[in-house]
Order: C-alpha cells, then structure tokens, then sequence
C-alpha cells in the first residue's frame, strides 16, 4: 500500500471528490452537483477534469467503481457510480487532520493590513 503522506497535501479537485463521496456511492453528475453545492457554486468541476481526476484516484487506490446499482426505475444504465476505498478514507482522514493543524496555527494569528 502506498504511503498516504505522498498524498498529501490533496489536489484541490481530488479533496472535493473525496468529500463528495465521504457519505456514500455516488454517479460522476452526483458528484458534480454536491461540489457545486458544498462550495457555494465557487468550484465547478467540469465532466473533462472530474473523469480524468476519477481515472487517477481510481489508478492510485483511492476510490473505486462500484457494482452496486440502485433499482432500474431510479437508475440510468449508462452511469457509472464510485465509493471511496479504505485506503481513500485514510488518505482524507490525513488531510482533514493536516488542515485541522494548519488552522490551529492561523488561531491567534492577527494579520496587519
């Protein structure tokens, strides 16, 4: 298994995909749309950078495509869903706690304008 340190700090669109599917299986619109939604409409992966970012975090271990469909009359045959592996949850685990420190630091930080 790779050392989830080389991951660190996480690629801004592979941090937002991660999160998105921290709460479970979800298509590549699904995803999409909970980015859009979590950031306020500030970050927008387009279908061109969220496949190839899904190839990667595929190709390093860190999601999967997953087999489990919902029923038919809910579902359209041409999606394709993913879920983050166990390795994937260590790896956002390890950035949340990373800007966790980052944000202890900046806690009594006074910036002069």
């Amino acid at each position: 298994m790779p050392n989830l340190e080389a991951f660190l700090p996480l690629k801004s669109n592979w941090f937002y995909i991660l999160l998105a599917l921290a709460d479970g299986e979800q298509h590549g619109y699904g995803i999409m749309q909970q980015v859009l939604e979590r950031t306020g409409g500030k970050v927008r992966l387009w279908p061109a950078t969220l496949y190839g970012s899904l190839k990667r975090l595929i190709e390093r271990g860190l999601i999967e495509e997953s087999a489990e469909r919902p029923a038919p009359e809910f579902d359209d045959a041409r999606r394709r869903y993913y879920r983050m592996t166990v390795f994937g949850r260590r790896v956002l685990t390890a950035e949340r706690d990373r800007l966790k420190e980052l944000m202890g630091a900046l806690k009594n930080v006074e910036v002069l304008e």
